[in-house]
């Protein structure tokens, strides 16, 4: 996650579009052509625990996909309480995976490669087809997995600071510049969305609609790094997503109960009542204006989607800590509920 560094857990600028794009098939851009939309399968119930660790049962990672060639992945709370969504987009020259997740990423690789080779162009399997691995920022919870692609073939694993996110994908102006990020026959969108982490990319997926918005907005706790980066970072999220008609907001964890304002405590290993991971433009627009009344007052601050935990001081940790320790007791006895 985000916060304490564990603590014992451990402006949508608009562009004229260049001349020409690079060799990586990026260019600054306003819009994209529109095209038309392959809808998203959300027919879906997603591994979310097991209520003591004696009834562990959930697969390591659990696969769906959303469209063809869009594969969400989650990473199992038998493995880490985080839980992360990992994202896997393909294209017909290369692939993008976003984020390796909390643990060792042997696993993933196995379930990457699967899906590529199921994936891929018959000729271009074992000679050309890449893949792309990059990270919605860089908390080791979404980075942890890195060294197992780092010796795969035809794989380029972009680093999570801001100079090597802005290197890789060709910003000239961080964060409110608009490129685009060519798959073959796929072009995505992706811009800088510091807030919660300097290094935080938003990526959307014209395609589908699906916009991938990290740890920045998801139904959870969202830990504020920076409150006026996040500010402009969610005005710039909402223009965005109602210019572009974004469908689905996607994040990387699911931290919500199905009670509105109420979220399972830190380190909880079972979440059976926990809403879906894909929001609307809609609660997009709910989060900025939330945020709006709390941005500047540290502590916990709950809203029906999401819980702003602002800062690092007593009035976050202690209340975090507390419950987790008590979820984790109970977790142990099997009394979790």
């Amino acid at each position: 996650m985000r916060i304490l560094r564990r603590a014992g857990y451990r402006r949508l600028t608009p562009h004229k579009k260049s001349a020409s794009p690079t060799t990586s098939g990026r260019s600054r851009i306003t819009a994209m052509p529109p095209r038309e939309r392959v809808p998203v399968d959300t027919d879906v119930r997603w591994i979310h625990g097991a209520p003591s660790p004696r009834r562990r049962h959930d697969p390591p990672l659990q696969v769906h996909e959303l469209s063809p060639g869009t594969c969400l992945i989650r990473q199992s709370k038998d493995l880490t309480f985080e839980a992360p969504f990992i994202l896997l987009l393909l294209g017909t020259e290369r692939a993008l995976l976003l984020d390796t997740g909390a643990v060792d990423g042997t696993e993933l690789r196995r379930t990457v490669d699967r899906l590529i080779e199921g994936h891929a162009p018959a000729g271009a399997r074992d000679t050309a087809y890449g893949l792309v691995v990059a990270h919605t920022h860089g908390h080791g919870d979404h980075v942890a997995g890195d060294a197992a692609f780092a010796d795969r073939p035809r794989t380029t694993v972009v680093g999570h600071d801001v100079a090597a996110v802005r290197a890789h994908f060709g910003f000239t102006d961080w964060p409110a510049e608009v490129v685009t990020f060519d798959l073959g026959d796929r072009v995505l969108e992706v811009f800088g969305i510091p807030g919660h982490h300097a290094a935080s990319i938003a990526v959307l997926d014209p395609t589908t609609g699906l916009l991938h918005t990290g740890d920045t907005v998801y139904p959870g706790r969202i830990y504020v790094e920076d409150p006026d980066a996040l500010l402009d970072t969610l005005d710039r999220l909402v223009a965005f997503a109602r210019d572009r008609e974004v469908t689905h907001v996607l994040g990387c964890h699911v931290e919500m109960t199905g009670r509105p304002g109420r979220d399972y405590a830190l380190g909880s290993r079972y979440q059976p009542d926990e809403p879906p991971p894909l929001m609307t433009v809609a609660q997009l627009a709910a989060v900025r204006d939330a945020f709006r009344t709390v941005a500047h007052r540290p502590g916990i601050h709950r809203f029906d989607d999401v819980v702003f935990c602002i800062g690092e001081g007593p009035r976050v940790v202690v209340p975090l800590q507390a419950r987790a320790l008590l979820e984790r007791a109970r977790w142990l006895l099997g009394r979790s509920r």
